[in-house]
């Protein structure tokens, strides 16, 4: 990206702003804002772009909106290309964070064997689905298996059930049994609903009845009994017709306790079978049961239950241990997909190993994630160490990090949860939790190949100066990586300035936001790139540079114990006795004398300083709000204050109290001003409005110059008028 261009129309509060910003010979830019301008507004258009939500001015809604935002050659930039950090967001959690922490090599290996098996183990189970009826929606073949055999692992479970199906299988297993529980309709008599019935114990006696009399009418048929039921009589029909017994010419004989009845086909064989079956079915004592258990069940919820025993009166006496007629059922299904059975479990164990081998070099594992977190536990000062607690299951299953937390003091540390944390956590620390949330998503889009424009929102706010320049050292390297567009904004000068020094930003992309009377933004460069007294000191042949330096050369006299040259600039910015006979001679005087490096001779050395400052004053009042610089600031500061004090001091009355202040001259006269004036509403109100205003402003020094940036210079030139306006000859009188 080698630009980017932006044009805004009332989009929260930013009544119209067009810039662009290239990034042909640096990727990085710093903005330095006064609050209210438009640092929030700025980044929650762009935020907007990310969302795919729409922008607009929330006080003024009826207002047209626009919002472009493009890359060179007009083309549109897209939301997923954009990275707004907000000053603290205690819920955000980078979605991608988990990227850090893939060993892909690992990866591969453990998904490979999990696909293979996951092949298999889908064929086996696309068959019992069929079979049992599961629709997947509340019931699934995995985790039914699991509940009905009380297993953790459904590949423990199969082993087991293999081996059982095989022991029995060799044994002669009763497979006409087998037969018949496969053709039950699992769903149809388990389910939700069937379940919850059943253990309510509603029919347990019926269903106890029910058993006994069926027991007791096999016991007395003439060729069944409970140790040989049609169940078994099915198994040796089935095995003597499949081994072609009666093809041979054989027979059986049925004892019915009495006589022998010579049996010399299968189909004879089948009818008696069956016709003992339906004449024990046919009991009208065992129906008169069936009706008691088919009146128990009412619900309109269970009829397809009730239709489903009547249609399978068989299955009613496995009914009161359901349980194990479950756990049957799934043995039936299985013992009929043996063969697919087989080939899963001999998948699972070949890739068992290579799984068991995944798993324990994913614990081992040294990622990413785990470098910027040393290095954020390296420079950050707070009191708690962070580590992923289910790294595992993040390389290899790809679930999102849980993150725990080591609370620490001194030499002792205790496990604490987040919530617990972020309430024992001051301001700082909160947010710098949030900035380590932050630096995962900036790492994960470090990988990326694509690009990131970075919107960046006084992102060090709240901090101390240790873990500032913390920040100041990640957002370094951040902007020498080419994956990053950086846009830092904030209303911090101090931290505007750190970060254009160490980022070595270029003049060009250090900016200033500015707005007109008529709220319109614009980005200009920044005039004093370094320290503006310097420049001041060097060009003492403007008249503005020379006022605007009396508060500097004010400290160095004061620091360095040149008490007459203290003592006469402090009467130009407080109205002393000889205020007015102060002149540019004078002022040319004493800053040669303290800049030794200085012989400039001033134009006008005849002028009085006082009258310099009010005319400075007034052109700057013509001048346009965005062109008013630092000097031009502290000169309206200047005159403000001067023309307070004049008014109060005329006002007051007193010269003896007047001559007496030594210190903190405004304040000692505001305070005897409304002692005396207490009906002055209006103007001890502006006063109070001066004396909260212009002290940061004049008593300045190289370190300290924000609070006059801040300060708006229409605000500044408003009350210039009105302190004009109040020392007006119609107001003097008052």
């Amino acid at each position: 990206m080698q630009e980017l261009s932006v044009a805004f129309e009332n989009c929260y509060g930013i009544r119209n702003l067009t810039y662009t910003f290239s990034f042909v010979q640096s990727r990085t830019y710093s903005i330095y804002a006064p609050n209210g301008f438009m640092k929030t507004s700025f980044c929650k258009t762009f935020s907007d772009l990310c969302e795919n939500k729409g922008s607009g001015d929330l006080v003024f809604s009826e207002r047209s909106c626009k919002r472009e935002i493009k890359k060179e050659n007009a083309v549109d930039l897209t939301g997923e290309s954009i990275l707004v950090i907000e000053p603290y967001n205690e819920n955000f959690q980078s979605g991608k964070a988990s990227l850090l922490l893939v060993n892909q090599r690992i990866k591969n290996e453990y998904e490979n064997a999990l696909l293979k098996i996951e092949e298999k183990k889908e064929a086996l189970f696309r068959n019992l689905k069929q079979v049992s009826g599961l629709s997947g929606k509340s019931q699934t073949v995995e985790s039914e298996l699991l509940k009905v055999f009380n297993s953790d692992s459904v590949f423990d479970l199969f082993e087991t059930i293999e081996e059982t199906i095989e022991k029995e299988t060799l044994n002669g297993l009763e497979q006409h049994l087998q037969q018949y529980l496969k053709s039950l309709k699992y769903t149809e008599l388990f389910n939700e609903k069937t379940i919850s019935f059943l253990d309510s114990g509603q029919i347990k006696s019926e269903l106890s009845d029910y058993i006994e009399k069926y027991n007791e009418l096999v016991n007395e048929s003439s060729i069944l009994n409970n140790s040989f039921n049609h169940y078994h009589a099915k198994t040796v029909h089935k095995n003597l017709s499949d081994n072609g017994f009666f093809s041979a010419n054989h027979s059986i004989n049925l004892f019915d306790g009495k006589n022998d009845k010579k049996i010399t086909s299968a189909d004879e064989l089948e009818r008696e079978i069956e016709g003992e079956k339906t004449k024990i079915l046919s009991d009208q004592g065992l129906l008169r049961r069936f009706d008691a258990i088919d009146k128990k069940i009412t619900n309109a919820e269970l009829r397809n239950f009730r239709d489903y025993l009547f249609n399978n009166q068989s299955v009613v006496a496995e009914l009161s241990g359901y349980k194990k007629l479950q756990k049957s059922i799934w043995i039936a299904y299985l013992e009929t997909e043996q063969i697919l059975l087989t080939q899963l479990l001999e998948e699972y164990n070949n890739g068992k190993g290579i799984i068991e081998n995944a798993i324990n070099a994913a614990k081992e594992e040294r990622t990413e994630w785990e470098e910027v977190v040393r290095i954020f536990n390296e420079r950050f000062s707070v009191p708690f160490k962070v580590k992923v607690a289910n790294q595992k299951d993040v390389i290899l299953k790809g679930d999102s990090p849980q993150v725990s937390f080591t609370f620490c003091e001194e030499s002792n540390s205790v496990d604490i949860d987040k919530g617990k944390l972020l309430e024992i956590l001051s301001q700082g620390e909160k947010r710098a939790l949030y900035i380590l949330n932050i630096l995962f998503e900036l790492n994960v889009r470090k990988k990326n190949s694509s690009t990131t424009l970075l919107l960046v929102d006084d992102i060090a706010d709240s901090f101390d100066y240790k873990n500032k320049y913390a920040i100041v050292e990640y957002l370094k390297e951040i902007s020498e990586s080419e994956k990053f567009y950086c846009i830092f904004l904030t209303h911090n000068f101090d931290f505007h300035r750190t970060i254009s020094q160490r980022l070595n930003i270029s003049r060009k992309n250090k900016l200033f936001a500015c707005k007109n009377n008529a709220g319109d933004l614009s980005l200009v460069e920044e005039k004093y790139q370094n320290n503006p007294f310097d420049y001041w000191k060097n060009n003492l042949c403007n008249e503005r540079f020379i006022i605007s330096a009396i508060p500097f050369i004010r400290n160095l006299a004061e620091y360095c114990g040149w008490k007459d040259e203290y003592k006469k600039l402090t009467s130009l910015l407080h109205l002393k006795n000889d205020t007015r006979s102060i002149c540019i001679r004078d002022l040319n005087l004493i800053y040669t004398s303290i800049l030794k490096d200085k012989s400039d001779t001033f134009a006008n050395p005849d002028k009085i300083v006082i009258d310099l400052i009010y005319e400075i004053s007034e052109t700057i009042l013509g001048e346009l709000d965005e062109t008013a610089e630092l000097e031009s600031k502290i000169v309206l500061s200047i005159a403000i204050r001067l023309k307070a004090e004049e008014f109060m001091i005329s006002k007051i009355s007193d010269d003896s109290f007047c001559n007496s202040i030594s210190k903190n001259q405004t304040i000692e006269l505001l305070k005897r001003f409304k002692t005396d004036f207490p009906s002055h509403v209006l103007a001890i109100k502006l006063l109070e409005q001066v004396n909260l205003i212009t002290p940061e402003n004049i008593h300045l020094n190289s370190f300290m110059y924000e609070p006059i940036l801040d300060m708006g210079s229409h605000h500044l030139k408003d009350l210039y008028k009105e302190v004009k306006t109040m020392i007006s000859p119609a107001n003097m009188g008052m």
